[in-house]
């Protein structure tokens, strides 16, 4: 014999008899599985989304501003002008015999790529609540289009590199082909990082006001402000997983024509393939629960 679920009372509003409603959903609208915690298939049906969300927050962004994209350059040009100073010239930091415009410049490129990346999708989710709870779509399009949206703003900060590089007369060769999948190793790793802080934002909002502190803190102990020579020998082996010593490391050498340090970058690479595997789980694992906690 077959036993219903039970189901609710139900109510008299206005005379009329309402109908009984069921005590658990008819329909489960969830992401589809995947080993590896990363729905490819539901990320590739909504991919026009990505691209819109992205597109929104660059609009938002630059909406009722003078100078618009010009914005994305003056930060780093600034900081590599404070530092220049400071550093360059009164404190006399070594440079590995580049000039140290240039050296700081090549470094804060993936840097404020990251940083900014990092920080705006690890509070994406909180700030795109309001979409959370209407309607569904892989939630892992929200920090995604957050990073895609800082793309943009790198591909715009190297045209005041490739003017660095000429007024230094940098030299150019064939290392400047691994830039490409520098880039990529970048995004992936503030991919990582921003959808692991933005999984851990919804439920522990502490995490949302430790992150620019935490972002801050990272700048120091990674090779931006000096070169990797600086590090004594016998802590570089640590100091190397640091994955943005790899990343940065690798700008330089690519930009500069300096010898690439494959070990830090094999390390930045490994790092970076276990910490996206790990955040995507988590991400999945949490994600069904973003509507009612948010």
């Amino acid at each position: 014999m077959l036993e219903s679920s039970p189901a609710s009372t139900p109510a008299n509003i206005g005379g009329v008899q309402a109908p009984e409603l069921p005590d658990h959903p008819l329909v489960l609208i969830q992401p589809t599985r995947s080993g590896l915690g990363l729905n490819f298939r539901d990320l590739w049906a909504y991919r026009e989304l990505l691209f819109f969300l992205a597109w929104r927050d660059l609009k938002v962004r630059y909406k009722q501003t003078l100078l618009g994209v010009i914005w994305v350059v003056i930060q780093p040009l600034l900081l590599t002008l404070v530092f220049t100073v400071i550093l360059g010239k009164l404190a006399r930091v070594p440079t590995d015999g580049v000039p140290y415009p240039l050296m700081v410049y090549t470094a804060l490129l993936p840097w404020s790529f990251f940083s900014s990346a990092v920080t705006n999708s690890g509070n994406s989710i909180v700030a795109n609540a309001h979409l959370i709870t209407k309607v569904y779509f892989p939630r892992l399009l929200i920090p995604a289009s957050a990073i895609v949206a800082r793309l943009v703003d790198l591909g715009v900060s190297f045209v005041i590199l490739i003017g660095l590089m000429l007024y230094y007369r940098a030299p150019v060769d064939a290392k400047l082909l691994v830039l490409p999948l520098l880039v990529v190793l970048v995004t992936m790793l503030a991919l990582g990082v921003g959808t692991l802080i933005s999984a851990l934002n919804v439920k522990y909002r502490d995490v949302g006001m430790m992150l620019p502190v935490f972002v801050q803190l990272w700048m120091f102990v990674s090779p931006i402000l000096y070169p990797l020579s600086l590090v004594p020998e016998r802590w570089q082996g640590i100091y190397m997983w640091n994955p943005l010593v790899g990343i940065i490391t690798g700008f330089r050498s690519a930009l500069l024509g300096d010898p690439f340090n494959w070990k830090a970058i094999g390390i930045s690479v490994l790092f970076t393939a276990v910490l996206v595997v790990v955040a995507a789980a988590l991400f999945r694992r949490v994600e069904k629960e973003f509507a009612d906690v948010v």
